[in-house]
């Protein structure tokens, strides 16, 4: 796969995630989706159990801000000591610290409450988007890009994206299990944090191509 179709791939990924936030913004702010979130969340705490509210309690711990920095810090160690790698570093704390900034932001401009059907944990804040959501996709996404390269077998790889998406997957479904958020919130925490992630390694790729270019007229 060259490179020019990969820089295609991610500015595409991103504009499609740009445009599915939209519309789950719209769908929220016209009240919309309500039908929607009910339903889904009906059937998620439909599997109710202690067993299983424990397990959800430590995968939205796993996806909390205390967490996310500390997975940060020995992921960037990582690339730094083990990896030898500084402009990943860039895009790294780029993606993290981006996605941060736009949930945060965005949750401020929505202003939406937190559901009050059935909550398991008392959190504050707003709603939309998902935080955990944004943070996970952003964090399990770009780790597997930067490591994807270094594992060289193709059972490998598939265990590293399988292990992403799981994680993923469990700390947005947790936040809904728990009662903390909306569906649409977890969604919307997904196609933000994807639109940013996507954008951020076509930024990078881009780098590295005129980098490569320069170095080879010099």
């Amino acid at each position: 796969m060259n490179l020019k179709f990969q820089l295609s791939i991610a500015l595409l990924l991103s504009l499609i995630s740009l445009i599915c936030f939209g519309f789950m913004a719209f769908f929220v702010s016209s009240h919309e989706i309500v039908h929607f979130d009910r339903t889904v969340i009906s059937f998620i705490t439909g599997f109710e159990s202690p067993t299983l509210t424990s397990t959800m309690k430590v995968f939205t711990f796993i996806g909390s801000s205390k967490t996310i920095i500390i997975l940060s810090v020995l992921i960037l160690f990582f690339l730094y000591k083990v990896l030898k790698h500084r402009s990943e570093l860039i895009l790294f704390l780029a993606v993290i610290g981006g996605a941060n900034i736009l949930f945060f932001s965005l949750k401020l401009f929505f202003h939406r409450a937190r559901p009050d059907l059935h909550r398991l944990i008392e959190v504050s804040g707003y709603s939309f988007p998902s935080g955990h959501a944004t943070n996970a996709f952003a964090l399990y996404g770009i780790f597997a890009f930067l490591l994807w390269r270094h594992i060289p077998t193709r059972l490998g790889r598939t265990v590293l994206i399988l292990i992403s998406i799981v994680m993923i997957l469990s700390i947005g479904v947790s936040r809904i299990y728990l009662g903390v958020h909306y569906p649409s919130d977890v969604i919307a925490g997904y196609f933000i944090s994807g639109f940013w992630l996507t954008m951020a390694i076509w930024f990078y790729q881009r780098y590295k191509e005129k980098s490569s270019i320069g170095s080879r007229i010099r």
